[in-house]
């Protein structure tokens, strides 16, 4: 067959599997490839380096909320961590440093950013664009994440703001904050952690929230030089501290899906860390939420409160009407005259743009088919789309641990299909719909009787009102369901016609 029948660029580079990204997802995804003994792999990574989401966001006090022994790989231990909870810098240096123990980099082609993807029925393979040239694969296994696209809040008048700007996934670290006139739209995960590194710098800092969250304390601080000299000498106080991590956060699942009564413990910490660290009673109130806790994030700051009552620092809950060229108007009325504004206002989480790029069996847009919502198969097989493959895909991730744990599993379960897929010599792969219709069919009733389902918003659900998001159970679960793999759940089929290149 031609390539112009097959619209197959002559340029093309033939390889068996292509991977999206260098976050834990990609590069875990690399490393399984090479324990199975393949070789013939490409990553396409758009920035200039590894790390995903912990080279990306670089903003002051980025950090994790899952303990650094549970959010790291299981196979790759790190006895250094300094802190309880790891730092961005850490993880970054992490990530780079499992990079080159396993070899990978040769494997990368850095500043690649997808453009598209298009399944060639004919042949069952790949054709993967992008802005550094194009390949052509039986596999993709896609490892960009949920949150890896920034999004801004859809103010009117957004566009025209004629000041400084950033997203905080996105910061720009060449900006002097001192003295300046600054707001910040937003007060979720990443507005908690930068706006108390930030709030002694600008003359006047404005932190416009729409919605409180509720916040516990972080228990957080240094490990000492023996606990890591244990680590190192005697392995099993570093497993046996994980597995205590481990089991700590999955207790929290009896709350959250089994039992949601028993959130009220996590309230009444919530309330009393406010209690305890506001003393104005108006400022109480402001920060107070008044949706059930664990309907969205929870969150964990120790210093959050604190920061709000710095004597520059206003917290402004109104609303915002309308942004100009030089100010923001609120719904009150009030005018702020801004010289800077940093958006914390999160990541296309359920309308993820990856999707519009992909183009499945018989031309069909991804982005299409999750038009009311995204949804898969175990979270990584979508019915349509062969030889495709989700890493932190539909109802993956967590509200209580650590995505790492469920990304492995992905990896393990994804490498189980493409071991029977060259068991049966088989071109392509694809999950049964009736089998994806009755997984979800499954998650949602599940998710029907969680706190994630009690009316707040949140970016767990998709605009529709369906939970796309997480997993609703134990990661064991999750485990136990991914590792039963049923080779009946799957098609695996010859390609009609082989192609040449």
């Amino acid at each position: 067959m031609t390539h112009v029948a097959l619209g197959i660029p002559k340029s093309c580079i033939e390889t068996r599997i292509i991977i999206i990204g260098t976050g834990f997802a990609g590069l875990g995804m690399a490393i399984r490839l090479k324990e199975m003994g393949i070789d013939d792999f490409i990553i396409i990574e758009r920035a200039s380096d590894v790390g995903g989401t912990w080279r990306d966001n670089r903003y002051p006090g980025a950090a994790c909320d899952v303990p650094s022994h549970l959010y790291s790989f299981s196979f790759e231990p790190n006895n250094e961590w300094s802190r309880v909870y790891p730092t961005q810098p850490e993880l970054e240096a992490y990530l780079q440093n499992v990079t080159d123990k396993w070899d990978l980099r040769p494997h990368i082609r850095f500043a690649h950013t997808l453009t598209g993807a298009h399944y060639q029925q004919n042949s069952g393979h790949w054709l993967v664009n992008t802005s550094g040239g194009d390949f052509r694969a039986r596999f993709v296994i896609s490892g960009n994440g949920g949150l890896a696209e920034p999004k801004l809040p859809d103010i009117p008048g957004v566009e025209n703001f004629s000041g400084h700007h950033f997203h905080s996934a996105t910061w720009d670290h060449n900006y002097s904050l001192a003295g300046k006139r600054v707001a910040v739209i937003g007060t979720g995960a990443s507005a908690i952690q930068f706006v108390p590194k930030i709030a002694d710098a600008p003359a006047k800092l404005s932190v416009y929230q729409r919605t409180p969250n509720w916040i516990i304390p972080r228990k957080d601080r240094a490990y000492h030089r023996l606990e890591k000299w244990l680590f190192k000498r005697l392995p099993i106080t570093r497993k046996l501290l994980r597995g205590k991590i481990y089991c700590q956060n999955e207790i929290r699942v009896l709350g959250m899906v089994l039992h949601p009564a028993l959130m009220k413990i996590f309230r009444m910490i919530a309330s009393r860390h406010i209690r305890r660290q506001v003393t104005d009673p108006s400022l109480r109130t402001t920060v107070t939420p008044t949706f059930p806790i664990g309907c969205k994030r929870i969150l964990i700051s120790n210093d959050w409160y604190p920061a709000l009552q710095k004597p520059n620092v206003e917290v402004l809950s109104s609303g915002i009407k309308e942004i100009t060229a030089t100010s923001i108007i609120g719904k009150d009325g009030s005018e702020r005259a801004v010289d800077c504004i940093i958006f914390g206002t999160g990541f296309y989480a359920t309308d993820n743009p990856i999707a519009a790029m992909i183009h499945g069996r018989d031309g069909r847009v991804l982005a299409d088919v999750w038009a009311n919502g995204e949804e898969a198969y175990l979270g990584s097989s979508v019915h349509g789309f062969p030889n495709f493959f989700f890493i932190v895909g539909p109802n993956v991730t967590l509200g209580h641990s650590s995505m790492v744990y469920m990304i492995e599993t992905q990896i393990a379960a994804i490498s189980r299909v493409l071991t029977a897929a060259n068991a049966l010599a088989a071109d392509a792969v694809e999950v049964r719909a009736e089998v994806q219709q009755a997984y979800n069919k499954e998650l949602q009733n599940r998710l029907g009787g969680s706190v994630w389902a009690t009316g707040c918003d949140s970016w767990y659900k998709h605009r529709s009102g369906k939970i796309t998001q997480l997993w609703p159970g134990f990661t064991f679960s999750f485990r136990r369901r991914n590792r039963d793999f049923k080779q009946a759940d799957y098609t695996f089929s010859k390609a009609r016609v082989e192609a040449t290149i």
